[in-house]
């Protein structure tokens, strides 16, 4: 394969792709993941370079069963958004950085009237004095990092070093019967490390990439509810909680197979078994255990990208999620199938991604942890992507 053809290749997996490997992963990723840092920029040829990207995700779980009664009902899984910018400057032959933003982990989930009773009633006959429902619970994380990457001729190819660090910020809000808790840490430090080695002949790259967990502690206030308000607990509070948000590693590779064809995948293990639950506190009120007990979560993706002209060029992907939750709540397997396109205009290019998932049926039970016993059958969820990049 010419050098000319492969080249084309190499950036039609660098720009083609971006649209739906957000859109697809995240659609319901393990545990709470979201979005990718784009370092994928620092491979960029030119002298500067930048992306942004915004995903829609409509998660769409419900239950199908509560407390061994079925129910018909909306899904509990609120539709949310993931933003991602990332600006690339190379320096020299073998050297560039990247400044990047995105969302890498989220949650947020209302609860209707009948899940709520479903835990009233599960409280009650555990023997708690003072049932505490929750109508709705919202986190996200927002990481805004630095990365650089070093390059060395390395036989037919180039060895590339990469490492950088990021400062990830934290929010978490619930609504209950007696209350709001609004917990938040304004950052804690991170990096990421990782190593690559690529031919561009082939549009060969292959890639290793580690993500650190990082420690959060969060603190915030306690505001009663009306409810709280008619049963004498009329003050607010402050409140403080603790959890860590996991560590990953990426394995990625991509190669040339044809003129203006390309095949890529990933592997992609998070360790999600670090956060077997979610704790804080409202001192004079009492504790929150917001139990988890998740097993580490491995994701695959597999896919090929095609340059249909010199404008306009496509990929498609395929991933397998493997669901987390070990009962304490309803985290199942996923499948995915995403499609992408791109338009080089002018001036920058547009991308667009749509992936659809079909997310395997489950269960809840007291017994493993959860707060009140529920099924889910198979549900699907839908993920709708753009993105725009430029080079000079």
């Amino acid at each position: 394969m010419n050098t000319d053809a492969m080249q084309l290749t190499q950036k039609l997996v660098l720009t083609t792709a971006l649209a739906v490997l957000c859109a697809a992963a995240p659609a319901l990723a393990g545990g709470y993941s979201r979005g990718d840092a784009n370092i994928d920029i620092l491979f960029n040829d030119s002298r500067f370079s930048a992306t942004s990207e915004l995903i829609y995700v409509s998660p769409g779980r419900h239950y199908s069963e509560l407390m061994g009664q079925s129910v018909d009902e909306k899904s509990y899984s609120d539709d949310f958004y993931i933003p991602s910018l990332a600006i690339g400057a190379k320096f020299g032959d073998n050297f560039s950085c990247a400044l990047t933003y995105t969302q890498p982990f989220g949650g947020s989930a209302t609860y209707s009237d009948a899940a709520q009773n479903a835990e009233f009633v599960t409280a009650a006959s555990l023997g708690d004095p003072f049932p505490n429902p929750t109508s709705r619970m919202k986190f996200s994380a927002d990481e805004y990092g630095a990365t650089c990457k070093v390059a060395f001729a390395a036989g037919p190819g180039n060895l590339h070093l990469i490492g950088g660090a990021f400062l990830e910020t934290f929010d978490y809000r619930e609504d209950t019967w007696i209350g709001s808790v609004h917990l938040k840490d304004d950052g804690e430090l991170g990096y990421r490390v990782g190593v690559a080695y690529d031919i561009p002949e082939y549009a060969m790259r292959v890639q290793v990439m580690y993500r650190s967990e990082v420690h959060h502690e969060g603190t915030g206030a306690y505001t009663p509810s009306d409810f709280a308000i008619a049963n004498g607990i009329t003050d607010s509070l402050p409140a403080n909680g603790a959890g860590i948000l996991p560590q990953s590693l990426k394995i990625y590779a991509q190669t040339g197979v044809a003129p203006g064809w390309l095949v890529y995948g990933s592997v992609t293990w998070t360790d999600w078994s670090v956060l077997p639950q979610f704790t804080y506190d409202v001192p004079g009120l009492g504790t929150a255990n917001k139990i988890f007990n998740y097993e580490d979560g491995y994701t695959i993706q597999v896919g090929a990208g095609h340059e249909f002209s010199d404008k306009i060029s496509g990929t498609m992907n395929i991933t397998w999620d493997q669901g987390v939750g070990s009962g304490a709540d309803i985290t199942t397997d996923t499948w995915t199938l995403g499609v992408g396109a791109q338009y080089k205009a002018e001036i920058g290019t547009f991308g667009i991604g749509a992936a659809v998932s079909y997310l395997t049926a489950g269960s809840q039970a007291v017994s493993s942890g959860a707060t009140y016993d529920a099924k889910a059958d198979a549900d699907w969820a839908l993920g709708i992507g753009i993105s725009y990049a430029v080079q000079f």
